[in-house]
């Protein structure tokens, strides 16, 4: 323990904090690539070994794969993967250059007609891969898929020609959204946040938000939650939170909710760590090891979205 600071065995009251205890689960459960990114973002570790590690799961084509995103196995690319990827390097600062460059040859080579991604490439069948991402031959266009990584990429100021059609689907796919669910608009947040027209993505924003509190997509009572539906083909109870939608304050998500309904939601968050140090997945499990690897994926990012309202982890 002596790279990643005090010992969570440490009898000290700060050796008790969300973080520490945090630390102690992800050492216990978490992969290489989890490991460092704790270290170097709650303990000010270098960024050149989580980027080692991501390299792990990269191919030759410039995608990812390996069970990178833990729902689908095997060892081929696919662009669930590559957008966690993109994730990863852009909390390091560096979705920038020749990498990027190598992930939008990538998306270009796996993307649909209408130049976007699909969620499943048909190239996943034969694996793994977890009951509600079904594989199909000829899949359509995802916004799940590709509004994040449209998003990141604009947020990197990363330029590509793969950009452009992929951009205007995200538009076209936002603005006629009526009916959704929370992954979805989770996804269309993603994009709105970094797409370069500021205007339009503030009206299309408002537009969501609307959609979100007229559906009932926020649960914003976490004490009430029979108040508010479970989307179709979600786990029960797998319900969502305004923090969910705006991970930090600077989402255009976080005008959806009131001040009120945005310390409930976090008040929630932070009672959700369990007696292991954990945070737990609310989606399916459907087998151990991916239900394993997801929990210190989405520890990290409970304690980063706490950190990023200024609520005190340790």
């Amino acid at each position: 323990m002596a790279e990643t600071g005090a010992s969570p065995l440490d009898p000290t009251p700060q050796a008790h904090s969300p973080l520490a205890r945090a630390e102690r689960f992800v050492w216990l459960t978490a992969r290489v690539l989890e490991q460092r990114l704790f270290a170097h973002h709650f303990r000010g570790r270098d960024a050149d070994p989580v980027e080692t590690a991501l390299d792990a799961y990269r191919n030759e084509d410039g995608g990812y794969g390996h069970g990178l995103e833990p729902d689908l196995r095997g060892p081929l690319s696919q662009p669930l993967h590559t957008a966690h990827a993109l994730h990863v390097l852009d909390s390091l600062g560096r979705c920038t250059g020749r990498r990027a460059e190598q992930v939008c040859r990538y998306l270009t080579s796996v993307s649909t007609a209408d130049g976007a991604l699909p969620a499943i490439h048909p190239s996943q069948r034969g694996y793994p891969t977890a009951p509600f991402v079904p594989v199909v031959d000829d899949p359509p266009s995802e916004l799940l898929a590709t509004g994040p990584v449209v998003g990141l990429l604009h947020r990197n100021e990363v330029w590509h020609a793969w950009l452009f059609r992929a951009t205007e689907f995200c538009w076209q796919a936002v603005e006629s959204l009526e009916k959704s669910h929370p992954y979805e608009i989770e996804a269309a947040v993603a994009f709105l946040d970094s797409a370069p027209d500021r205007p339009r993505a503030q009206a299309a924003a408002e537009r969501l938000g609307r959609v979100v509190r007229g559906q009932r997509l926020a649960a914003l009572d976490p004490a009430d939650l029979g108040a508010y539906p479970v989307a179709p083909g979600y786990a029960p109870g797998e319900h969502h939170f305004p923090h969910d939608y705006a991970r930090t304050p600077h989402s255009l998500a976080r005008a959806w909710f009131t001040d009120e309904e945005m310390e409930r939601s976090l008040d929630h968050l932070a009672a959700e760590q369990r007696e292991d140090g954990g945070w737990p997945i609310r989606w399916r499990q459907w087998a151990p090891a991916p239900a394993l690897e997801a929990r210190p994926m989405v520890t990290i990012a409970a304690l980063r979205t706490l950190q990023a309202y200024g609520r005190p982890v340790g």
